[in-house]
């Protein structure tokens, strides 16, 4: 395996991305030390976590928003389990800090995933030119991201996210058909 990005060296791809920057989100949890106390809030209860919009501005807005504003595209699709996991309830709520920046996050159960053939790893895709493959840990922390530019590799990948758009739940109407689905564990009862 070539070497794996980190830090500035694998950020600088969404400052850089000149049309669309696209995702495949595919895991139950994600372990980030910057998400670690407002998860543990979640986990405990709180519904609303205005602390992590604060949190989150960095990216929401000097990378997706400034991004949007200057008229490329970020989207993403997470598969998810249903019931969601509860990392995955977590991203559903906080999603709208994203979502009102400009990006069109999109949900689908993962058995239709698996019926679509989609592949089970995470990924961005930059352009319909950049792959970056992303590599985790067994305790969901990311170790690094592997950029691949082979054209046939890349459409393969582009053509998966294209199916997985189109077969995807905007967010909006995901939280829509059951809002129990972004809040902590236990308030949906």
């Amino acid at each position: 395996m070539t070497e794996l990005l980190t830090g500035e060296d694998w950020y600088r791809h969404f400052r850089t991305f000149e049309r669309t920057a696209r995702r495949l989100e595919t895991r139950d949890a994600y372990a980030k030390a910057d998400e670690d106390a407002a998860f543990r809030r979640f986990l405990d209860g709180q519904a609303e976590d205005p602390q992590y919009g604060v949190e989150l501005e960095d990216w929401t807005v000097e990378v997706v928003g400034v991004a949007v504003a200057a008229g490329k595209r970020f989207a993403r699709v997470r598969v998810v389990r249903e019931p969601p996991t509860d990392y995955q309830r977590f991203g559903l709520r906080n999603a709208r800090y994203n979502v009102t920046a400009g990006e069109d996050i999109r949900y689908l159960e993962r058995g239709r995933a698996i019926q679509l053939g989609l592949p089970d790893y995470d990924f961005w895709l930059f352009d319909e030119a950049q792959l970056a493959l992303m590599h985790f840990t067994d305790d969901d922390r990311m170790l690094g991201v592997q950029i691949v530019t082979a054209p046939a590799i890349v459409r393969q990948h582009a053509g998966w996210l294209d199916v997985a758009m189109a077969a995807a739940t905007p967010h909006a109407a995901y939280v829509v058909a059951d809002p129990t689905r972004a809040l902590p564990p236990g308030s949906e009862a």
